[in-house]
């Protein structure tokens, strides 16, 4: 395939996203590995027989010596650009995102990696960044909280919500899907929505909690976790922020 006539959808450090017709081409760096390109087309493939609605995998395929993933194009905004677009309406903006996760936490994918057990691998990864006090201290944590199998993304936030024209929504990017404990993926979305703006934040766990009757105190146990597997992509301008997370709270 000749991606020269492409439009350019997306540019990652790690990979470049084309609209190529009712498809959208996801190119990766060699750098990205083989094996991380065929886990995100097997957990989207995963997420596909849960029954919710979102788009489907297509191909995986070598484009110039690269691996490609295809997926399925759904037309529209991201929910980020609508609440940008529409400030005013945050409030309502985000009542609908929250309920389109808990619309995705109802859903089962009983092939796709346990939450926790994703969560124990990253925690263990951070040797030379958390000391082994503190990451004895996450596993303890993560060790003791409840084992769930709901539909977690892992990166649910509104950059990865398409708004249909008719004002339907649907997810992308499933690479870090997991099934396991709602408020351990509601934990990962406070924490981005944090690096933004805290009172945005705020928001969203507030509705969260209301929403799905879970205590606050419940999702801000995750949160050392959270930011732990946060810390793991290595963005240095997060780096900060995240140990700060892992920090203040008391494990005892």
């Amino acid at each position: 395939m000749n991606l020269k006539d492409k439009k350019v959808f997306l540019t990652r450090p790690y990979k470049v996203v084309y609209k190529d017709g009712d498809r959208i081409i996801k190119v990766f760096t060699k750098e990205h590995g083989k094996a991380n390109v065929f886990n995100e087309a097997l957990c989207q493939a995963r997420v596909e027989e849960s029954g919710l609605d979102i788009p489907a995998v297509l191909e995986v395929s070598q484009i110039d010596g690269e691996w490609a993933l295809a997926i399925e194009y759904v037309e529209g905004k991201t929910l980020e650009q609508v609440m940008k677009e529409d400030p005013e309406n945050l409030e309502k903006y985000m009542e609908q995102f929250v309920d389109l996760q808990l619309a995705m936490h109802a859903k089962k994918a009983p092939r796709l990696t346990l939450q926790k057990d994703k969560f124990a691998r990253k925690i263990s990864s951070l040797k030379d960044t958390v000391d082994a006090t503190v990451r004895y201290e996450l596993h303890t944590r993560l060790d003791s909280m409840p084992n769930h199998t709901k539909l977690c993304h892992g990166d649910f936030n509104p950059s990865n919500v398409i708004v249909r024209e008719d004002g339907t929504m649907t997810i992308v990017d499933w690479a870090h899907a997991t099934q396991g404990n709602a408020s351990g993926d509601a934990a990962i979305t406070y924490l981005e929505f944090a690096l933004k703006d805290q009172k945005t934040a705020d928001l969203y766990l507030d509705l969260f909690c209301k929403k799905s009757d879970t205590a606050k105190q419940y999702v801000q146990k995750w949160l050392p976790i959270a930011a732990a597997a946060q810390l793991t992509k290595g963005i240095e301008e997060e780096k900060e922020f995240l140990t700060r997370w892992i920090d203040i709270i008391d494990f005892q």
